[in-house]
């Protein structure tokens, strides 16, 4: 790439001339994105020793593709086992059975302590024998019980009850080899997260450092229907997609409908145009992005979210292009927020929670099914999963290391990926850290049919489609048992006992059932 090789006395130069027009950073909000994180109480994004805010830069355009001016410590390095991780939205937890999660390689168990009323998470490992806890049940007194043996434990992971020992022997249970690893955990935003290390050090970590928080997902004015999906490729190249605003309309075309500018014109049918991104800030704990249309913020591990400005109501339901905000600015005012949560499974496999609220037609979420809505969303990520599955294994072929130099970005369009490498490369090595979980290879490429499979990916692990598809299977039965009694009927009457045009009625009611019934069983939803 071009722009990464400039020469040491250009950027020499370039640093100096920047260094000659010291301005103080602006330090007003640039958009209303910024005030996103704005409760103090909850979490900041820049909490490194040397303040973003108090930093001395140029006010002068950087391409965003240069080599980043800012001093950082080359010794600082982000620590992926100390850090807040998302596991599901509560709305898609069952309180009567315990759930299974992986996020960094760790297998954990969710469950819900009826007695504390809140939500635990323990090492999916009983420490008799190694069973998974996420197999067993809640018992009769709300604590967790394997269903290998039936050793009990309570929300603290303490083991309150083995059925094998006599009741007059001593008291085995209570040794510390019987109980099960605690992880500090919390729900925020309507959703389960948890602290990645169960060191009792860590005990009290949500009284130092929080889950990112967004404001608007507790906002009753706002919608906040949530999606979750695994995926079959790794944390970098989700994270990094999702901050490609570029592929849109190439690889979700006919999917999603983009709104035009008004001031730029269309070079194809799909609408590709350029894009002006930069770079506003970075360090450790993430970094600020800004376009034309909005702002953007990628908060480490995970989450990624994005804020257009203020859309201004067309009347018509439709989104307005940015350009219009200017023609109307009486009209009522639209804000929604784009919400990504990006989770490290293993490698070569990531999980995705995503929500978009906005703060107009609220009643739509009361009429339309969540489930129809996840089709929709779960179709766009199915439309370009193959081919980002194949580029992860190409990427992994020339080195995470030498990303930059065996792909060519020479756009604006590309900076937050750029940005997003960089960060990595800078702070992890250029690739998620799993410690010793695993060395970084990725498994074997499945068939593509086993890499669109939506049921073991999304359905089982969401309430919503998960009850309409067992209604769905229900109907199927229903509707073909109708056709068949039909039939039945029309067998066994006489012709010249029925009408011709009432024979005709119900052999096409008959019909009409079976082909329903046969819809029914290959639904999107799947």
């Amino acid at each position: 790439m071009a722009s990464a090789s400039l020469s040491l006395p250009a950027l020499k130069a370039s640093y100096s001339k920047a260094a000659s027009q010291r301005t103080p950073f602006l330090q007003q909000p640039i958009s209303p994105f910024s005030q996103i994180n704005a409760k103090p109480t909850k979490f900041k994004l820049f909490s490194s020793s040397s303040s973003i805010s108090s930093t001395i830069i140029s006010t002068e355009q950087i391409d965003p593709l240069e080599p980043d001016l800012q001093i950082h410590d080359p010794n600082e390095k982000f620590d992926w086992f100390s850090q807040w991780y998302p596991l599901a939205p509560v709305c898609d937890l069952d309180k009567r059975v315990p759930h299974g999660k992986r996020v960094m390689g760790l297998d954990v168990v969710v469950w819900w302590d009826r007695n504390e009323k809140a939500w635990k998470v323990f090492d999916d490992c009983c420490p008799h024998r190694l069973a998974p806890l996420s197999e067993g049940r809640i018992d009769q007194w709300g604590r967790l019980q394997c269903v290998y043996h039936g050793w009990c434990f309570n929300g603290s992971g303490d083991c309150k009850f083995i059925p094998q020992a006599p009741p007059e022997g001593p008291p085995v249970h209570t040794s510390k080899k019987a109980c099960v690893a605690s992880y500090p955990c919390t729900v925020q935003n309507g959703i389960v997260w948890f602290w990645s290390n169960s060191d009792p050090q860590y005990k009290n970590i949500l009284e130092k450092k929080q889950p990112p928080y967004i404001p608007e997902l507790d906002d009753p004015s706002y919608s906040k229907m949530m999606t979750t999906r695994d995926i079959p490729y790794g944390y970098e190249v989700l994270t990094e997609n999702l901050m490609d605003p570029a592929h849109v309309p190439y690889a979700h075309y006919g999917i999603l409908r983009l709104p035009k500018s008004k001031n730029r014109s269309q070079a194809d049918r799909e609408g590709g145009m350029p894009l002006e991104i930069s770079i506003q800030a970075m360090d450790i704990n993430g970094f600020l992005a800004r376009q034309d249309w909005g702002s953007n913020k990628f908060v480490p591990p995970c989450v990624f979210y994005s804020s257009p400005s203020i859309i201004a109501d067309q009347g018509n339901g439709s989104l307005p292009s940015p350009s219009s905000e200017k023609d109307s600015p009486s009209r009522s005012k639209r804000r929604v927020l784009f919400v990504f949560m990006c989770i490290p499974v293993s490698p070569g496999k990531s999980r995705l929670i995503w929500t978009f609220p906005r703060n107009f037609a609220l009643w739509v979420d009361k009429i339309v099914p969540r489930w129809m809505s996840h089709v929709r969303g779960n179709l766009v990520l199915d439309s370009d999963l193959y081919l980002l599955h194949v580029e992860e294994h190409k990427i992994m072929e020339v080195g995470p290391s030498n990303w930059q130099r065996a792909c060519f970005l020479p756009t604006k369009s590309d900076a937050k990926v750029v940005a997003f490498r960089r960060w990595l490369k800078r702070y992890s090595g250029g690739q998620v850290d799993w410690g010793e979980k695993f060395d970084g290879s990725l498994p074997p490429p499945p068939p593509r049919e086993q890499l669109l499979d939506r049921y073991w990916s999304h359905v089982v692990n969401c309430t919503s489609c998960s009850a309409a598809y067992k209604g769905l299977n229900v109907l199927e039965v229903v509707l073909q048992v109708i056709s068949i009694g039909l039939v039945a009927i029309v067998a066994a009457t006489k012709q010249t006992a029925m009408h011709a045009v009432a024979r005709m009625t119900i052999v096409s009611a008959a019909v009409i059932c079976f082909a329903a019934s046969r819809c029914s069983s290959s639904p999107e939803i799947v």
